[in-house]
């Protein structure tokens, strides 16, 4: 089954895939507090996204390349953060790029002009000139979820979801990221805190 095609005739919950996670105050989870989180991909048995929102202090994208012995070009930012992309397998990175980058067999669509790849030859391309995509950032780590787990969790209102765009996922205010995603979607961030723990 295709992932992209959403089933919302009530039959059974709709897939997220390129949907934006908000979690909600008092999460009860500290590794997803105030996170903002990309569903990368949703199917019946699972589904998988990068927090888009959790710099590692640190750790840069052009210190991760030279670590992995990729060059970097001298017009790479050498202050591009690293993400914190998810608790699972921390060890893996994934790239998340706009489209104009497409590594045949590797990169997998996750919606409308964005794609995430995990094999090298992504980082390759981030530092030369000619392939590189035209937005990107790197992560390491996913969140994950088993079968009907996330659908359970949005039933249970632990998230909020949202449309996605550039800024929330390219951009580089990470600390306002989770009021800027609620503020999409009409909610104030200061309201929605004061009323955490709330009936």
């Amino acid at each position: 089954m295709d992932n992209r095609d959403l089933d919302t005739s009530g039959s059974r919950p709709a897939f997220l895939t390129g949907r934006t996670l908000i979690a909600m105050p008092g999460i009860g989870d500290p590794r997803f507090e105030r996170a903002v989180i990309l569903v990368c991909m949703h199917t019946a048995d699972m589904a998988m996204g990068l927090i888009l929102n959790r710099p590692i202090d640190g750790l840069t994208t052009s210190d991760l390349l030279r670590r992995l012995g990729v060059s970097a070009g001298g017009d790479l930012t050498p202050d591009d953060p690293v993400l914190l992309g998810g608790p699972v397998e921390c060890e893996r990175g994934f790239v998340l790029h706009t489209d104009d980058y497409n590594s045949t067999g590797s990169s997998t669509p996750v919606m409308a002009g964005v794609a995430i790849t995990g094999t090298r030859d992504v980082l390759e391309a981030i530092v030369d000139q000619d392939q590189r995509p035209r937005r990107s950032i790197l992560t390491l780590g996913y969140a994950g979820w088993g079968r009907g787990q996330l659908e359970n969790e949005i039933r249970e209102n632990v998230w909020l979801t949202c449309d996605p765009d550039e800024r929330l996922l390219f951009g580089h205010d990470h600390e306002h990221k989770w009021s800027m995603a609620l503020a999409k979607i009409g909610v104030n961030a200061e309201q929605l805190s004061g009323q955490s723990g709330h009936a």
